[in-house]
């Protein structure tokens, strides 16, 4: 199979996107770590994927804390020896006009955003081997974006430039870096967000599932995308031409 003998860690994992990602990774041959802040989807989607066969490990994991990053990859190297695939998915989002928005809130977005995925490639690449490979989830909020998540569109912007530098300092280590950015999926993520609610952001067009995302997501991790690097494939049904 596609992903036989590789081991990935996916952030987020326990649910939406993340979970989507972490079961098609394991069907397709991989030993999965679930990195999750929420156990009991975390353990659920660990539990799933042992049913039907296959290798997991839920870590329980708040991708703002530094030490949880650092606590998953000694589990998943403990365990599994290296990593071959790190999917960098936990995400977060306010909803407040910048003029409004408390100090500690933007810098919570960014550090579960884009510190997470600083911190993660530091400590997971030295235990990457050559072919390996890197996937972040970025949005379509980094190209065109709505009022009131600004720190969320500011991460995801700065997530895909961060993107394609390390490309460059990755090159050397054969090591491929690129981003997914997802349009309106089906997820809570959308549909718990106030101003999908409110119809300050209208939901117009197509609206993916998590398992689209996930195949976006695989076919940049796997030996078929190994002159893709530094990237960022857009994922969104068309979205972004219609974004208001």
């Amino acid at each position: 199979m596609r992903f036989d003998g590789k081991v990935a860690i996916i952030t987020g994992g326990g649910s939406g996107i993340g979970k989507a990602t972490s079961l098609q990774l394991a069907r397709q041959g991989a030993k999965v770590t679930i990195a999750d802040l929420n156990d009991q989807n975390g353990q659920a989607t660990e539990r799933e994927i042992q049913a039907e066969g296959h290798q997991a490990l839920f870590t329980h994991c708040d991708v703002g804390n530094p030490d949880h990053i650092r606590a998953t990859i000694a589990a998943t190297v403990q365990k599994w020896t290296h990593i071959d695939v790190l999917v960098n998915n936990a995400a977060m989002m306010t909803f407040q006009p910048i003029l409004d928005l408390p100090d500690d809130d933007f810098d919570h977005v960014l550090h579960v955003n884009l510190r997470s995925v600083f911190l993660f490639c530091k400590y997971a690449v030295p235990h990457m081997p050559s072919g390996s490979a890197i996937v972040n989830t970025s949005s379509v909020h980094a190209h065109k974006t709505t009022i009131n998540v600004v720190p969320y569109a500011a991460s995801k912007g700065a997530m895909e430039a961060f993107t394609r530098g390390f490309a460059e300092e990755l090159a050397a280590h054969k090591i491929r870096i690129n981003c997914v950015a997802p349009g309106a999926v089906d997820t809570p993520m959308l549909w718990n967000n106030p101003n999908v609610k409110s119809g300050v952001e209208e939901i117009k067009g197509a609206v993916g599932r998590p398992e689209d995302v996930a195949a976006a997501i695989c076919f940049l991790a796997a030996p078929e995308a190994r002159f893709i690097t530094g990237t960022t494939l857009v994922v969104d049904g068309g979205r972004l031409d219609i974004l208001a």
